[in-house]
């Protein structure tokens, strides 16, 4: 062997010993659907739920949240709603300094502020793992610490029916953007020679001194819009992002030859230069890579509309892979959807998918794009530069899906790929979707 193929041996050596052993039986499953909501942690979510690691459980300890100086708030900042800067008096304006429920002030059928969510201001919060920032970092205020009793919502149900997975974790810090193209390419977007009105400044320390979509040595951690459509029409030409050339899951999942397509609720009018309003154009990270642009053979083949989804369901004629991002409304974003919307929407889906011919040899993954800026009580594993993020709650629907089960099993994004390609016998993307965890405590292949 020659000197150079030793060295790309050993280069290769840590990522495959790092990555888990396929599951026997994996191959029995012919379809993965990853259902993708938005911008809510799990304790947000799922602080009430027995057996998992939630506010309840003996493990249960957190700090206090902390101002700049590291110094215990007397009370909550008030709740403020960031849009029109007003305080949000369906809220006191003293809470006390620990989460409390929300469903007490707002109901689950009405919107509630948006919150932060951005890259540098995610690592503030988490504190290096203290989780004690949340509240003095939030642009929302003392709204971060709530959480909702979702016992009587839909996909509450379906968790005790099959399995919730309470340490999965969102692949980036931040936001959607970010964690969007982290599900698809377990990567972070480049864009060089970014307008200095989108580059964020850091000292010497690291410490954030001006804000922007852009870090200073140019990879894209905020929202930025591509120029590929469809984008805001008002977006300056020099702001928008240039077409991306990194591998993705569908390059590999095509290179197979294996069936796959992104659905996304409101996608055909958004091409058509009608989008609904909720419609989030930074919600479909696809569109952002040269490979699916304007007019190409890949957009065209794989980015399709909510509609082709509920047809591919009702046919049976889901592909191999099948993502379905919700029009905003539908999504559970704070701000513009309510928890009731999308529990409903998710669940109408799912409910078809299992009253479907493809059911038996189906995966469904319920989870969400990252945190919305919610507190969470457990700190995330250390990563990388870009993540993990926040906790964020993540349910696994399927016939081989072990029943009335809390997996603890430690997960990130990276893991819907890692999934994906041990089912298909895929290359890895980046490093850490081949050191995942591809679900190994949610699966149960052993009955007939």
């Amino acid at each position: 062997m020659t000197k150079s193929l030793l060295l790309s041996a050993a280069a290769t050596l840590p990522l495959l010993l790092a990555a888990p052993a396929q599951a026997a039986g994996l191959d029995r499953l012919e379809h993965i659907v990853v259902i993708y909501l938005e911008n809510h942690s799990f304790d947000n979510m799922y602080a009430l739920y027995p057996g998992a690691d939630d506010l309840a459980a003996p493990k249960a300890a957190w700090a206090p949240q902390t101002d700049g100086q590291g110094r215990v708030l007397a009370h909550l900042p008030p709740v403020y709603d960031a849009e029109d800067k007003r305080p949000d008096r369906r809220f006191p304006p003293h809470l006390v300094n620990a989460p409390f429920l929300i469903d007490q002030y707002v109901p689950q059928n009405q919107t509630i502020p948006d919150l932060v969510h951005r890259f540098y201001q995610a690592q503030e919060q988490i504190d290096g793992g203290r989780m004690d920032r949340f509240a003095s970092v939030s642009d929302a205020g003392g709204l971060t610490m709530g959480y909702y009793d979702t016992r009587n919502t839909a996909m509450w149900a379906l968790a005790q029916r099959f399995t919730l997975a309470d340490h999965y974790f969102q692949g980036a810090f931040g936001g959607s953007f970010l964690n969007h193209a982290w599900l698809i390419c377990a990567c972070t977007p480049r864009f060089p020679q970014a307008p200095a009105a989108l580059t964020a400044r850091l000292d010497g320390q690291g410490h954030l001194l001006k804000d922007g979509a852009v870090t200073p040595d140019g990879y894209a951690v905020n929202t930025v819009y591509g120029r590929e459509a469809p984008h805001p029409a008002r977006i300056p030409a020099a702001d928008l992002l240039p077409p991306q050339t990194l591998p993705t899951i569908g390059d590999r999942l095509s290179a197979k030859g294996i069936s796959w397509a992104w659905y996304s609720g409101g996608w055909d009018k958004a091409l058509a230069g009608h989008p609904d309003p909720t419609f989030q154009y930074h919600h479909q990270p696809f569109a952002y890579f040269a490979r699916y642009g304007d007019g190409t053979p890949g957009g065209k083949a794989h980015l399709k509309d909510e509609r082709d989804f509920a047809a591919a369901i009702a046919q049976g004629r889901l592909p191999a892979v099948a993502f379905y991002k919700p029009l905003g409304i539908e999504n559970q974003h704070p701000g513009y959807a309510t928890i009731e919307n999308a529990d409903i929407k998710a669940a109408a889906l799912i409910d078809k998918i299992m009253a479907g011919p493809q059911w038996r040899s189906t995966a469904i993954i319920v989870t969400y794009d990252e945190n919305g800026g919610f507190w969470d009580h457990v700190a995330p594993p250390k990563g990388d530069r870009w993540g993990p993020g926040a906790r964020v709650p993540a349910l696994i629907l399927s016939p081989f899906a072990r029943r009335h089960w809390v997996d603890h099993h430690v997960y990130d994004t990276t893991s819907i790929l890692k999934l994906i390609e041990a089912r298909w016998h895929l290359a890895p993307l980046g490093r850490r979707d081949a050191a995942a965890d591809g679900f190994s405590g949610a699966f149960d292949f052993s009955g007939g």
